[in-house]
């Protein structure tokens, strides 16, 4: 059985209407796949103790987390945004046991 142009067209755009690849002789276009977007969220704190503590970071990178927003890392390994203001707290025993040892 032989079929007509018009009607292989027809089967094709019923096949996958949304796929570039039902009517290849329409000439160039994009297709755009689209996927369900995914926030990631990490937990950048460690609901423990260090919450409570002022932590070493040098003070180029305070700077740079406030205007950026991203999180720092202290001496310790705590990753947080700084947000307090640090004199308020005591400071973390682990950051200022290892700033001691560096300056040795």
């Amino acid at each position: 059985m032989m079929m007509t142009d018009d009607a292989m067209h027809a089967m094709r755009d019923l096949a996958d209407p949304v796929s570039p690849l039902s009517t290849p002789d329409s000439g160039t276009g994009t297709a755009v796949l689209e996927r369900p977007e995914i926030k990631e969220q990490v937990n950048r704190d460690d609901d423990g103790d260090a919450d409570r503590y002022a932590h070493y970071v040098s003070k180029e990178r305070i700077a740079e987390s406030r205007i950026t927003g991203r999180p720092v890392v202290a001496l310790c390994g705590k990753v947080w945004v700084p947000k307090h203001d640090p004199s308020k707290y005591p400071v973390c025993p682990d950051c200022k046991r290892i700033y001691d040892e560096m300056m040795k």
